[in-house]
């Protein structure tokens, strides 16, 4: 009986992983400027890279 896997590629977990530190990056951003406009722009930044990192693990899917 012959099995079906999904990985994937190399493409993908490099890409997933560099959005993932920007929006890592945007969360930092969020805590350190707290009341302030920063916090905003740091909340957009975690919120679209993280989305991105998502899709793009699914595009880059087995």
């Amino acid at each position: 009986m012959a099995t079906q896997t999904e990985s994937t590629t190399d493409m993908g977990v490099g890409l997933a992983l560099a959005l993932g530190a920007v929006a890592a990056i945007g969360a930092a951003m969020m805590f350190i400027g707290a009341p302030d406009i920063t916090a905003a722009w740091g909340f957009a930044i975690a919120m679209i890279f993280s989305a991105l990192a998502v899709v793009g693990l699914h595009l880059y899917w087995d």
